[in-house]
């Protein structure tokens, strides 16, 4: 019941982070297409490594928080326009992986939960349209809410369990990390390439695409949404053991290259 709370408070703030996202068209569509791939591309490989697998959407989601607190430790030097896209891109991945879940996992679905959480992000959505909704007073009370205390105590209390020694070099632990490590950069760099070249949107002059792949590697970062999914997804406890061993593993590594890569990088002018 508790967890149950913990991940419809998330639901809620991440629904009304969509809707008051994909309120600006213009700013939308790039890291929109360029979540796509950074879907695509995991999920594509994790199959090739792990054919048949049920866990594979597990490689699709990135975690809005990790994400942006690892940004955050790039300081005031950092790219503004890197953060607007990171948190675009990883909105918009979380609609999807959303719509993925409904559509491939439905009749899996535990309607009661998934009807507390889709509900909460629904609401959350519904709200952000109200007029007078004070939407940016309650993302801000949300924002650090769920950064500092509801995705901490829901990931250690999913993660705490059911991981042991071997699911750290399990196949489908393997196959995750090198999905979401590899993947996210070369499905979100490359679809966001291949639009910019073909004019179908335009690169802003604050960014470049070197900037783009290394929000690529941050999008590595995978947890909350992914632990769903897995919840729903996967049956067995021992494979649910393994994917959490390479949501971490993954995490770690695509956290630390996107810190890295991006730091490293100055700021287009």
């Amino acid at each position: 019941m508790a967890m149950d709370l913990l991940i419809a408070i998330f639901f809620f703030f991440i629904g009304l982070e969509i809707t008051t996202t994909l309120s600006h068209p213009k700013q939308i569509l790039l890291p929109s297409i360029a979540a796509l791939g950074g879907m695509i591309f995991p999920a594509g490989i994790f199959l090739l490594l792990n054919p048949g697998s049920q866990a594979w959407a597990t490689a699709m989601p990135t975690d809005l928080a990790l994400a942006l607190g690892v940004f955050a430790l790039l300081g005031k030097g950092a790219n503004p326009a890197v953060r607007i896209f990171l948190l675009t891109l990883a909105v918009a991945d979380d609609l999807f992986s959303l719509i993925v879940l409904a559509l491939f996992y439905g009749d899996q679905l535990d309607l009661a939960h998934s009807a507390s959480t889709l509900g909460a992000a629904g609401l959350g959505a519904l709200l952000a349209l109200i007029p007078k909704f004070p939407v940016k007073q309650t993302v801000a009370i949300l924002s650090p809410l769920c950064t500092y205390l509801v995705i901490p105590i829901y990931v250690i209390a999913k993660l705490s369990q059911g991981i042991s020694l071997d699911s750290i070099t399990s196949k489908t632990a393997i196959a995750l990390t090198v999905a979401r490590v590899v993947g996210k950069i070369i499905g979100i760099t490359l679809f966001a390439w291949l639009v910019v070249r073909f004019n179908v949107v335009q690169l802003p002059s604050s960014l470049k695409i070197s900037e783009i792949a290394g929000v690529g590697a941050l999008a590595g970062m995978g947890l909350t949404v992914a632990l769903v999914i897995s919840e729903v997804a996967v049956e067995s406890k021992s494979i649910q053991g393994d994917v959490k061993a390479g949501l971490i593993i993954s995490a770690l590594i695509s956290g630390a290259i996107g810190y890295l890569w991006l730091r490293r990088i100055p700021a287009a002018q």
